[in-house]
Order: structure tokens, then C-alpha cells, then sequence
């Protein structure tokens, strides 16, 4: 799993700017996006162990990303429908 770091900070990193940029629309665009966002991290997942060879740990990342991107999202979530 050590080598498993080096795929998942890049997506939560993705996650977090597009999260963050979602926040400046309107908000009944941007919990639209939310999922898109959930969705397409989650797809880069598995886009990237389509094509490796070495296929450990892949249902940890995967839990890895869906729950940091989900954190991400929920947080920004409330921080929009309190505003």
C-alpha cells in the first residue's frame, strides 16, 4: 500500500480544486457537480488500475479515494446550503 499514496494524493488533490472551484457557482449547479466530482474521482481509480499490471490493493484505494473525496465534498456540501 505504500506505493498506493502516490496515486491517491494527486486525485484528492484534483478533488480539492475542483471542489473548491465548484464553490463559486451557483449552488444549484454546484451540489450538481458534486457528484460528477465523486464520480469521476472514483473512474480515475479505475481508469489507472486498468492499465497496471499489479492489481493489490486496489478495493483499499478505491475506499481511500471514494471516502477523502466524499469528506471533500460533504464539507463543501454544508458549507453551501448554510450560505
Amino acid at each position: 500500500m505504500k506505493q498506493g499514496w502516490s496515486e491517491i494524493i494527486p486525485i484528492w488533490v484534483a478533488v480539492a480544486i475542483a471542489t473548491i472551484a465548484v464553490t463559486f457557482v451557483d449552488r444549484k449547479y454546484a451540489l450538481i457537480w458534486a457528484g460528477a466530482i465523486l464520480a469521476g474521482s472514483l473512474a480515475v481509480v479505475s481508469l489507472i488500475h486498468l492499465f497496471k499490471e499489479d492489481v493489490d490493493g486496489f478495493v483499499t484505494k478505491l475506499v481511500f479515494v471514494a471516502g477523502g473525496s466524499f469528506l471533500m465534498l460533504s464539507i463543501a456540501s454544508v458549507y453551501l446550503l448554510l450560505t
